[in-house]
């Protein structure tokens, strides 16, 4: 039989969500914010020559300006306030979690509670200021050396690093505000907004190439049905979970008997979601944006990473690869599946897995289940990510059919819907739990 849960999540309908009110106050609250983000996409920094422009990033579409224009909503071809998007705060966010696990004394801060948590996300802001100040200002230079500036100098350098500093701190302000008070999670709903806002144009592009003969009808065929195989294939792999069985000892109180229940510890096949790809992404996209506005004549350190590290190159994909594997077991192991963690709950509440003594042998147990999982789920991620990265290459079609940018869009849904759905039961459960104490207390007074 259907548990409680079960028969109120099979029941949830249009006019359960119309009674939400707190729900559809959340969902519109987020929607107002995002279209914020999108309306800052559409503001230049100030100094900027929009037709050369333009014209430059018709040039660059090809390469990693379309990745960073992808991550961005437009914002990068526009050279809008949002040009910098989110990348730098998740930047930052990785190197801070990098020095959590590897220095002591963070690990100590980070097992304080709320109060550590708090120094840590203090710290992570003040990295996002210095990467964002790098990257801007790397990008002022750039522009200046493209002709792509009105007045060059020292005043246009200074406001173009506060606008974009400036910019990527509102942005941070506006996740952080979508998750507390809105629906999903903030950033990632923001680099979603992003890549769904230039679908559109995507597209007309896509079948503009078909239309002009640059591709034939089997090849824009063969695309479409790569995407909904891809499609299909996250939504599977999302769904697929590894079942430990939990059992609690039964325990006799007076003369009855309690416990003995058994249940199951749910583990998905991809522990980390969408983090490892966004995380690959995001410092790949480090260097990159400086070598975007570098030209094609740039020579040294900025002339080689940008022509290894383009758009399809070997060594862009092996790093690519190899940076999705280490944060997918990174970010399992440190955030989102915490075996220790795991263990000590289960040993409170009296679980244990049978055959496992409880404490460090049921942690190493974990530990040795999770790391074998992460081998499917790094290499889901990987293929999902390549493999569809190098026929883009090839063909030159638009990144938005990419692995990285389908990957976002269906997790970033399907968390969504699962926290919209989570919302609408714990309104019906507070609607029961109104309904039976008007109901003890009509029975009150009918006794009376």
């Amino acid at each position: 039989m259907a548990s409680a849960a079960e028969q109120m999540a099979a029941n949830l309908s249009w006019g359960s969500f119309g009674k939400a009110k707190e729900l559809q106050s959340r969902i519109l609250f987020a929607l107002g914010l995002l279209i914020v983000y999108r309306v800052g996409t559409y503001i230049p920094v100030p100094g900027i020559d929009t037709i050369e422009l333009q014209q430059f990033f018709e040039q660059a579409q090809g390469g990693i300006g379309g990745i960073l224009n992808m991550f961005t909503g437009g914002a990068v071809s526009r050279m809008a306030i949002f040009a910098l998007g989110i990348m730098p705060y998740i930047s930052a966010s990785i190197i801070v979690q990098l020095m959590t696990a590897m220095v002591p004394s963070l690990e100590k801060l980070k097992k304080e509670g709320e109060s550590g948590r708090k120094k840590i996300n203090q710290w992570t802001r003040y990295g996002t200021v210095f990467l964002a100040t790098f990257q801007a200002y790397g990008i002022a230079i750039g522009l200046e050396g493209q002709g792509l500036v009105l007045d060059p100098g020292w005043f246009f350098r200074a406001s173009c690093v506060i606008t974009l500093v400036g910019g990527t701190m509102f942005l941070l302000w506006l996740g952080e505000q979508i998750t507390a008070r809105g629906i999903g999670n903030g950033v990632s709903l923001i680099i979603f907004v992003g890549i769904i806002a230039e679908l559109p144009a995507a597209l007309a592009q896509f079948f503009s190439q078909g239309r002009s003969g640059a591709l034939s009808p089997a090849v824009i065929i063969g695309i479409m049905l790569m995407v909904v195989v891809t499609i299909t294939f996250i939504v599977f792999v999302e769904r697929a979970l590894r079942k430990i069985h939990i059992q609690y000892p039964r325990r006799q109180v007076g003369q009855k008997m309690y416990g003995g229940e058994s249940s199951n510890l749910p583990i998905k096949l991809n522990p980390a979601g969408v983090i490892p790809p966004i995380f690959a992404s995001s410092l790949l996209l480090l260097p990159t944006t400086i070598t975007t506005f570098s030209g094609a004549g740039a020579t040294g350190v900025m002339g080689w990473v940008a022509a290894y590290f383009g758009r399809g190159q070997p060594l862009y994909l092996l790093t690519f690869v190899a940076l999705i594997v280490f944060f997918s077991y990174f970010y399992t192991a440190n955030v989102s599946f915490k075996s220790e963690d795991v263990a000590d709950n289960l040993k409170k509440q009296g679980g244990f897995v049978p055959g496992i003594r409880p404490g460090p042998r049921t942690v190493d147990y974990l530990d040795y289940v999770v790391s074998r999982i992460l081998v499917i789920g790094s290499a889901y991620l990987a293929a999902v990510c390549l493999l569809p990265e190098i026929l883009i290459s090839q063909l030159s079609i638009p990144f938005y059919f990419g692995g990285t940018s389908l990957l976002i869009v269906v997790s970033v849904t399907m968390d969504t819907i699962t926290q919209v759905q989570s919302h609408m039961l714990a309104h019906q459960y507070e609607g029961l739990i109104e309904k039976s104490k008007l109901r003890g207390k009509g029975r009150k007074k009918s006794r009376r």
